[in-house]
């Protein structure tokens, strides 16, 4: 099974840790409202930090 990152924009407090850690894998909403997943088949090693760090933990690697 593959893998792919998920974040949950509806637990999403717009901390912006995520995009200041790993900002080849996430962005903000155009709106600053939520984070984003650039790439869901990102190989970036700074995920494994945004997950780590994000306060809500709406951050995960899910399996299709």
């Amino acid at each position: 099974m593959a893998k792919y990152l998920y974040l949950d924009q509806d637990e999403c407090m717009a901390c912006e840790s995520c995009v200041e850690l790993c900002p080849e894998a996430f962005r903000m909403s155009s709106a600053g409202e939520y984070a984003e997943v650039i790439d869901l088949n990102t190989t970036a090693e700074c995920v494994e930090d945004a997950i780590s760090t994000c306060p809500v933990e709406c951050i995960e690697w899910r399996e299709e």
